[in-house]
């Protein structure tokens, strides 16, 4: 006897896997995900940025006259003792006087002679009345004492005798300034370029402290005003930090802080401490062209010298500065959490399903964020959630 179609057990097989198989293909399936456990570590908060060192105490050497240097023989690196000779400039030479100009020059000559000699006959007047009026002094006295006299002839005389004394001093004075008129007004006339041959006296420029060479504006012998710079000196052996952060981040920096410096050649960070935010910010463009406003913190090591001491002026570091520490914090990545409820939210691990719930976010530092509550120690987190998590959603480890 033949079976019916539909009830032979060949087609019943293949009815239930393809309805097996359509069950199976349209089930939610777990999402993979990547999970990290909640812990308790040290967290840092810091701001970081490069920054530079520099010589503490920098002195710019300038001429102290016009003239010509000689050529300098000192390199950068050099070192030098205070009071050390750095190099001479030899002053400029007089202009030669056209007629015209010698013509005024004697005439100058000749009015200060006069003005002297009319300044020593006046300084012999005075001195003429002042030994009368000493001497009118020297009379009345002893009739100021037998009562012939009066107090008020007596003052007379004794002021008359002071006032003559002091126009006296007066006329010395003037024949004092004459006289040096006089020899301003003949060095213009015979201290010139044609008619004095004798060299110039060399005026020599010092060390003001004993450190060494840091730069050197004129190797090479030339003419210098007053005022050029010549050469940079200082000590290396004292050093300071200079940083410019963000004026943002620079309202949360303190004198006093403490401040790490990575990446300046050493296997160790070098320790230090904010010694002064500066007042006064400046405006700098990023490499992205963006303006920003930033504001230098100097900062001065606190590791023994000897960690530091192969550092030099205008030497590269990256700077830590040390907002928050704490040693034992319950944290989990940034990466984890989301925005939610206007806070912040993380799905947990729950068996194989991911949890949401709301957690107090405390300090973070970009990667690491500090959990207040709503998660405990050793439970799975996941990192980096995608859209497809969702509450109660199957997940699975990747």
């Amino acid at each position: 006897m033949q079976l019916p179609l539909r009830t032979h057990p060949a087609i019943t097989v293949i009815a239930v896997l393809i309805i097996g198989l359509l069950v199976w293909g349209f089930w939610p399936q777990p999402v993979l995900v990547e999970a990290i456990a909640v812990k308790r570590a040290p967290l840092t908060v810091t701001i970081d940025e490069e920054g530079r060192t520099r010589v503490v105490d920098r002195y710019v050497v300038s001429a102290p006259v016009d003239g010509v240097t000689c050529r300098v023989d000192l390199n950068v690196g050099d070192s030098v003792e205070q009071g050390k000779v750095l190099l001479t400039i030899t002053p400029l030479e007089s202009q030669v006087l056209d007629p015209r100009s010698r013509a005024e020059a004697r005439a100058r000559v000749s009015s200060a002679e006069s003005a002297l000699h009319a300044a020593e006959e006046q300084a012999v007047a005075a001195a003429a009345a002042e030994q009368l009026a000493a001497a009118e002094l020297k009379r009345v006295s002893p009739l100021k004492d037998k009562g012939v006299i009066s107090y008020g002839a007596f003052d007379e005389a004794v002021t008359e005798a002071k006032t003559t004394a002091a126009a006296k001093r007066s006329a010395d004075f003037n024949v004092e300034v004459a006289e040096y008129e006089l020899q301003a007004a003949r060095s213009v006339l015979d201290y010139t370029a044609g008619n004095n041959g004798e060299p110039a006296e060399r005026v020599p420029v010092r060390s003001p402290i004993t450190g060494r060479i840091l730069k050197v504006e004129h190797e090479c012998e030339g003419p210098v005003r007053t005022g050029d710079a010549l050469l940079e000196v200082g000590d290396p052996a004292v050093l300071e930090i200079e940083v410019d952060v963000l004026s943002a981040d620079a309202v949360k920096i303190k004198p006093g802080m403490d401040v790490l410096f990575d990446r300046w050649g050493g296997d160790q960070p070098l320790q230090g401490i904010v010694r002064v935010v500066e007042p006064v910010g400046f405006t700098k463009f990023s490499a992205l062209g963006v303006e920003e406003q930033r504001v230098l913190v100097i900062s001065d090591f606190t590791s023994p010298a000897e960690q530091w001491q192969r550092l030099g002026d205008g030497y590269r570091v990256e700077a830590r500065f040390i907002l928050w520490h704490e040693d034992n914090v319950l944290q989990v990545p940034a990466s984890s959490l989301f925005r939610y409820r206007n806070g912040w939210g993380i799905f947990v691990i729950e068996g194989r399903h991911a949890k949401r719930r709301e957690v107090d976010v405390g300090q973070r530092n970009g990667l690491i964020a500090q959990i207040l509550n709503g998660v405990t120690q050793g439970e799975m987190v996941i990192n980096h959630p995608s859209d497809a998590v969702e509450d109660g959603r199957s997940v699975k480890h990747r």
